[in-house]
């Protein structure tokens, strides 16, 4: 039977921590695990075995490492061939069907536009290890401890373009219940339900305990089985050795519970020997199963959060249309892509909860320019976005790089339409706007629209798409030439909403065109379209009337619990309408212009804003006065949850840009004393962590010295040496590289006893930091920021 099929019908056991089990069996510190599939498969092989008699029904193959970032493809291949052969060795010794699943981990390096690899060279490298284990013949893929959305993206692609196995994901999420660069559970169910992936859940990081509080998400939003492998609890050490607080019997305890409350597919992470995994098959495989019920949420989502449609009104944002915009025409054809930016940032200020995004001018490269501008305003808003184009190869490469599960604005009832539309869609994920349109043209009557969209929600089933991904646009016409239009559009909302079961999405400004003052005719339509049941308006937050619309609507409806958000939007519009008066009558702009720049992620406009403020202010004025408190402001809403991981670094970007402006007014000078050596430990490739610290620092005056990745402890004490360096920061991701950590604290304080050292990684804690030596813990890159200014102030 199919894993697929099984995992319908019953609970399927993982196993458990790889890494923890090689230590064990005298794995040196450093030394890559994936190299003992060729060097010891005995070693491989008898942890496999142990594993199977303890219970589980999928062995994970120990590829956790292998791709070509690290590995030549002939590497990969013959490293996967021998993971897999010592999974076959193992599992010859059982009755039982053992699934053998492929394991593919991060790549260890940040994604652009934060880091320096591209999609799809992500995609590339994943790709290799695919096509490693499908010929292995892997009954699954498990992508695994993913900790960036985009990351987790790339790879399910490559999955998908690189075989026809099933995938399983599982990601991490930190003590905030969120990635490292700020997706929440609905945003990561949102986008791996679209991409089709079989299985979805939670790994590493995390003891039982605390995943049981992020479990509830889960159920309630995912249509598709639920993983949990949690670690041993959190690590410490004891007689020299990384151990975890959570013993077997509490752990399957928990798992027990988790299991009752719906969890379909059970193992663990580090720390996890087969003991926790016997000890949990024993308390849950009598437990009644039920597979998981379908949900009926429809999502759009960003690399942060998700939007559910039908829930509340939403606002589409719609001013990145260049129809009837010259400024915007004019910015696309200049590749002015700082305009564009500040349009996208000033509509999520203003409350929009999706952008629509369309750049279709004739006399531009629109996939070009598409799939540049998705990138770029990701990089500077968190909200999901609309791919607005009829250019099928620009909705394909939209559709493509996009962190999350887009909103795609269009199809339409015509074959030609739904035969290139729905194959993207069903590639990449989202939800679909479906034009009330055909090869006729649009129907006069709300039911000639009506049964458009049924025709289009048929067609869309064929392809494997659900209809909560079909949001139908009846079409807003104009009023003006057809007084009879807005009638026949708030019937067929009606129509759709009731016969159908269909949300709904309208361009409202249409039914005003070609009328004086029109925002007044927008915004009373507005309403009557709220009150027929529409639940998306593509729409201008930055109209007063219109707005004023959306807020009373919600404020009657009973959707603004004590009028909280219509107060604070009717107290805004007055102080928004007196500070336009008093900058009117003054003549002057308004203060903190670079500070918002850099505070919004907008590099161009600091770097120009800067030059502007140079002519009239002194350079360690702008630096002291605007480009440090901006960044302040920053880190402490990272500090805080209130900003995330991306946004973190593009502000740092803008910053970057605004002190490269200063530097050219700047005497040349010594680099700062201020020095700090910084360092992946011997034997992991994972560097994202430290390459933000290494960003960070430097924005905020330190030099860095940065070693790389696999780096041995003899050469960070050079290093220290070499640059006077009072400050050394090391790097872990993996468990079995975190005793390479502890020799390297050892070895500086022989050799180097005056260094401080500050510590960092997914499976650290202070508590095992403190055992180590370390003289500071930071689970963030701010926090290794505010350390180092405590050490040199």
């Amino acid at each position: 039977m199919k894993i697929t099929d099984k995992i319908k019908k019953k609970r399927l056991f993982f196993d458990g921590g790889m890494g923890t089990m090689l230590q064990a069996a005298g794995l040196p510190a450093g030394e890559a695990p994936e190299r003992w599939n060729i060097t010891h498969p005995d070693e491989i092989t008898k942890i496999h075995r142990a594993y199977i008699d303890a219970g589980c029904d999928i062995l994970t193959s120990n590829t956790f490492g292998v791709n070509t970032l690290k590995y030549t493809a002939d590497e990969v291949k013959s490293m996967t061939r021998a993971a897999f052969s010592c999974m076959r060795e193992a599992a010859s010794g059982t009755d039982r069907k053992i699934y053998l699943a492929l394991d593919i981990g991060p790549l260890g390096r940040l994604l652009e536009p934060y880091g320096d690899l591209s999609f799809e060279d992500a995609v590339s490298a994943f790709g290799e290890t695919v096509k490693s284990g499908a010929e292995c013949g892997a009954d699954v893929i498990l992508i695994e401890t993913m900790n960036d959305s985009y990351e987790t993206k790339a790879a399910v692609v490559a999955a998908k373009e690189n075989s026809k196995l099933p995938i399983f994901v599982t990601n991490v999420y930190d003590s905030t219940h969120k990635l490292m660069t700020g997706a929440d559970v609905p945003a990561m169910v949102a986008m791996l339900e679209g991409l089709g992936v079989s299985a979805i859940g939670m790994n590493c990081s995390l003891g039982p305990v605390q995943m049981a509080e992020l479990l509830p998400e889960f159920i309630k939003y995912s249509s598709l089985p639920v993983i949990l492998q949690p670690n041993a609890g959190l690590p410490v050490q004891r007689d020299g050795k990384t151990v975890y607080d959570i013993d077997a019997e509490q752990f399957s305890a928990v798992m027990e519970k988790m299991a009752a409350d719906g969890a379909c597919i059970l193992g663990g992470c580090c720390g996890t020997t087969p003991e926790y995994i016997e000890k949990t098959k024993q308390k849950v495989e009598n437990l009644p199963f039920a597979a998981i019920e379908k949900k009926s949420h429809t999502l759009v989502s960003s690399y942060t959060h998700a939007v559910e449609i039908g829930e509340t009104p939403i606002i589409i944002g719609e001013r990145i249309n260049p129809t009837g915009k010259s400024k915007l025409k004019a910015a696309l054809r200049e590749n002015n892509m700082s305009y564009i930016l500040s349009e996208a940032v000033t509509q999520d200020e203003r409350g929009a909860h999706i952008l629509d995004v369309n750049v279709g001018l004739p006399e531009i490269d629109e996939p070009k320019m598409m799939t540049a501008a998705i990138k770029e305003i990701q990089a500077v808003t968190s909200l999901p976005l609309q791919i607005d184009t009829v250019n099928f190869e620009a909705m394909e490469r939209a559709c493509r790089v996009y962190n999350g599960k887009p909103l795609i604005n269009s199809v339409n009832g015509s074959g030609e339409s739904m035969a290139a539309v729905f194959p993207i869609v069903k590639k990449y994920g989202g939800a679909v706007i479906a034009l009330t349109m055909d090869e006729t043209g649009i129907p006069e009557t709300a039911r000639g629209r009506v049964e458009i969209a049924r025709r289009v929600m048929k067609n869309a089933a064929e392809y494997g798409i659900d209809k909560k991904d079909i949001i139908v646009d009846p079409l807003a016409l104009t009023v003006s030439s057809n007084p009879g239009a807005a009638r026949v559009t708030l019937e067929a909302i009606r129509l759709i909403r009731t016969e159908l079961g269909l949300h709904t999405s309208l361009g409202i400004s249409n039914i005003s065109f070609g009328l004086p003052q029109r925002d007044f005719i927008t915004a009373s339509f507005y309403t009557m379209a709220l009150e027929a049941g529409l639940d998306c308006a593509i729409m201008n937050p930055s109209s007063p009337e219109v707005m004023k619309a959306y807020r009373a609507y919600c404020a009657l409806s009973g959707l603004d619990t004590g009028f909280e958000k219509y107060i604070d939007f009717a107290s805004s519009a007055v102080a928004s309408a007196t500070v336009s008066m008093t900058a009117a009558k003054s003549g002057i702009a308004g203060e903190g212009e670079l500070q918002s720049a850099i505070i919004k992620g907008l590099k161009d406009k600091a770097r120009e804003l800067t030059k502007e403020m140079l002519d009239t202010t002194p350079p360690m004025d702008i630096i002291n006065g605007h480009i440090i408190p901006a960044l302040n402001t920053v880190g402490r809403g990272f500090e805080e949850k209130t900003v995330y991981l991306p946004q973190l670094l593009m502000s740092a970007e803008a910053s970057q840009a605004a002190f490269e402006a200063v530097k050219e007014k700047l005497p040349r000078s010594a680099e700062s004393g201020n020095r700090v050596v910084i360092a992946t430990v011997k034997g992991d490739i994972h560097d994202i962590g430290k390459n933000i610290v290494k960003v960070l620092l430097e924005n905020f005056g330190f030099t860095v010295v940065d070693l790389g990745r696999d780096v041995a402890p003899e050469a960070v004490c050079e290093a220290v040496g070499e640059y006077g360096a009072k400050l050394v920061g090391l790097s872990a991701l993996m468990t079995t590289t975190v005793p390479a950590m502890a020799e390297t604290i050892e070895l500086l304080r022989r050799e180097c006893p005056d260094v401080k050292v500050m510590v960092g990684g997914a499976v650290l804690t202070q508590e095992y930091a403190d055992m180590i030596g370390a003289d500071a813990y930071s689970p963030d890159a701010m926090g290794a920021v505010r350390f180092a200014q405590e050490l040199f102030s």
